[in-house]
């Protein structure tokens, strides 16, 4: 196919219809490609998996090879991995430690800092004819570290992260921050990675808050897998949410999470019953976040997606997911589990155990999840699907700007009832990446549920 005069045409965000051309253009994914991975903040890793000078990881932007790394001044640098010379990988591990980078192809060396540091025979072949000041290795155009997790851009004329993140900002830290209220703190125990045939929008949208999906899930249910089915509890995990009132928000850079405020005044519920020991410090946990976040320890994550393509679950399993597009129907996901750094062994170990039978390509809810990907992808390839646009028109108008919940300001465009507006806010951006709009209009300059805001900024 070929592209519409604008991107735009695809999305109509006023009626909740996408077209499935999204999902399985090749045109669309090259275009993807072009402008929307090149300009947007992109999650790279996290602080814990360099913690030494020379530390490395190799990560993703869109269909990129990047490294992370700590050099020995122990900044830390995003670097793409390519050789200048002829464009070979300089790192072909996964992580490690080293000094230097060392093209395999021609020898070109590089410092950690990403200097060109060696070539061969340079006095003979090279002096005259190269500055080798001008061929370092190509690095990102910002980056920030935002409570240990590290995000990166290619676009000099990004928003800092900050503005970028918005009104987000306070349901991604619950799921970074320690579980008794410290700011950060949390540290990356392994990462699951594994290449599934579906479109990356898909997963992405999944963790925006869709809970319609739940009776995908249904089979895991009527097990016990969660951290009390010993003592007889059913389901994926314990309903410590069951009183609390939930919340989906949109935000206007594209993101959109599902949270929940608890009432007034209430108590531990003990999600760990099948050892007294884990369920103790738990309990010791949220005594604590409750001192020293006062009424907004009430205040509790759930999932979300930080536009484009990393989504997070903020309690039970503790992960961020990157959704690495390889083609219109190709994705390689990457979900980092976290944990509270300096929680003790035992606790690190039982949820490690957890967080594999849940989540991952392993896991009985990710197999659940990936199934229905990959069948909507596969139902938007017919030439008659493609006719039908796809409805995400659910509570699209029952949303409310800014709402009190049990006392507390719940900031957004938010729904209290199950809603697919945040897709349809997430969509919305996407197209206006792919029409390649100025930051302002992606922040949302010309969104009418955020128009205030942005008036008043």
């Amino acid at each position: 196919m070929t592209l519409p005069n604008k991107a735009v045409d695809f999305v109509d965000w006023r009626k909740g219809e996408i077209s499935r051309d999204i999902y399985v253009s090749e045109d669309v994914y090259r275009k993807e490609l072009e402008t929307l991975f090149t300009r947007a903040w992109l999650f790279i890793g996290h602080e814990s998996q360099i913690p030494n000078p020379g530390d490395f990881f190799t990560s993703r932007m869109g269909e990129e090879s990047v490294i992370l790394v700590r050099d020995k001044a122990n900044e830390i640098h995003v670097f793409l991995n390519s050789c200048r010379h002829r464009g070979m990988k300089v790192c072909r591990y996964e992580s490690g430690n080293t000094s230097l980078f060392t093209c395999p192809y021609h020898s070109w060396t590089y410092t950690t800092d990403g200097r060109i540091r060696g070539i061969p025979l340079y006095k003979a072949l090279y002096e005259g004819n190269l500055d080798r000041d001008q061929w370092s290795l190509i690095e990102v155009a910002k980056i920030h570290n935002y409570k240990g997790t590290i995000w990166a851009t290619w676009d000099p004329e990004a928003p800092d992260f900050d503005t970028y993140l918005g009104d987000a900002k306070i349901h991604l830290d619950q799921a970074l921050d320690c579980r008794d209220g410290r700011p950060g703190g949390s540290e990356v125990i392994g990462v699951h990675k594994w290449v599934f045939p579906a479109n990356w929008k898909f997963a992405a949208e999944n963790f925006l808050g869709d809970t319609y999906h739940n009776p995908s899930h249904r089979s895991v249910d009527m097990i016990g897998i969660g951290p009390s089915a010993l003592e007889g509890v059913k389901g994926r995990r314990d309903n410590e949410l069951e009183q609390a009132q939930h919340v989906w928000c949109s935000f206007p850079a594209g993101h959109g999470v599902h949270s929940a405020v608890q009432p007034e005044g209430f108590e531990f519920s003990n999600s760990f019953k099948n050892d007294p020991e884990i369920a103790e410090y738990f309990r010791h946990c949220h005594e604590e976040r409750k001192r020293r976040l006062g009424e907004n320890a009430r205040f509790l994550p759930f999932v979300g997606t930080i536009f484009p393509n990393a989504s997070y679950h903020g309690r039970q399993p503790r992960s961020i997911c990157a959704w690495h597009p390889h083609s219109a129907n190709e994705t390689e996901g990457w979900r980092f589990f976290l944990v509270d750094a300096d929680a003790p062994t035992k606790i690190k170990d039982f949820l490690r155990n957890y967080y594999m039978r849940y989540s991952g390509p392993a896991g009985m809810t990710e197999q659940d999840d990936m199934e229905n990907w990959l069948y909507a992808t596969n139902a938007s390839m017919g030439t008659i699907a493609r006719r039908h646009n796809f409805n995400y028109s659910q509570s699209l108008n029952a949303s409310q700007r800014n709402p009190v919940v049990h006392g507390i300001e719940v900031r957004g465009d938010v729904s209290l009832q199950v809603t697919e507006h945040m897709a349809v806010g997430f969509y919305r951006r996407w197209a206006q990446h792919l029409d390649m709009e100025p930051w302002s209009v992606l922040l949302g300059a010309d969104d009418e549920r955020f128009a205030d805001d942005v008036a008043a900024e």
